[in-house]
């Protein structure tokens, strides 16, 4: 089993930054990829960042550029940084790792972005 515990959500204005980090226990192979979802009320949960286990990373459109998802070097805690955030970033934001045909989730953080 895998446990994600997210931290570092809040209230910021927009153009501000906030720092979202998922510590990652438990049985946590090599070969994974690790990523930040989100959900805004009334919307569907999209992509917004992944990282392979080998460094590779993926971002949304919408977040190219403002976004930075990275992991610390014992590979299990991972962040994300959030520059010039705005008023469409505001969501919960979950923590997912994907390993051998499993995904296992956060409780999810919120994010709120005044405008």
């Amino acid at each position: 089993q895998v446990q994600l515990v997210e931290s570092g959500g809040g209230l910021v204005q927009a153009g501000g930054s906030l720092r979202l980090s998922c510590a990652a226990s438990g049985t946590i192979f090599r070969l994974n990829v690790m990523g930040w979802y989100r959900q805004a009320p009334g919307k569907q949960r999209e992509l917004v960042a992944s990282i392979t286990n080998d460094g590779r990373t993926n971002y949304a459109d919408s977040v190219k550029g403002r976004f930075t998802i990275s992991k610390d070097n014992a590979k299990t805690t991972l962040h994300l940084q959030m520059n010039s955030l705005k008023s469409e970033d505001t969501a919960n934001y979950y923590c997912i790792l994907s390993q051998a045909t499993k995904n296992y989730w956060g409780q999810g953080t919120q994010v709120t972005v005044s405008s």
